[in-house]
């Protein structure tokens, strides 16, 4: 098995923190909001183009696993956007 590389999550937060600097709370939290639901709809995106493309090869289910779990992590980051976005307008 493949462990990540440490310095992947550096290069993340090394990205996060400038977008995140001086923001409220709620704008923060729409801010991220809005980079994970863009995040995993790439990866749903990128998790079914290559299942489809591996059909019947050995990494197949794999990738489709993936697409899965992605698909799953679309609905609840989309639910996550909006509650997000309710906070940053301050709506009730």
């Amino acid at each position: 098995m493949t462990v990540p590389d440490p310095s992947a999550r550096s290069a993340a937060d090394a990205i996060l923190e400038p977008l995140l600097e001086g923001l409220s709370p709620e704008d923060a939290a729409s801010v991220l909001a809005q980079l994970i639901h863009r995040a995993t709809v790439r990866l749903h995106t990128l998790s079914r183009t290559q299942a489809a493309a591996r059909k019947d090869q050995a990494d197949w289910p794999r990738w489709a696993q993936l697409q899965n779990a992605a698909r799953a992590l679309v609905l609840h980051a989309s639910t996550c956007r909006d509650l997000a976005a309710r906070l940053a307008s301050r709506e009730p």
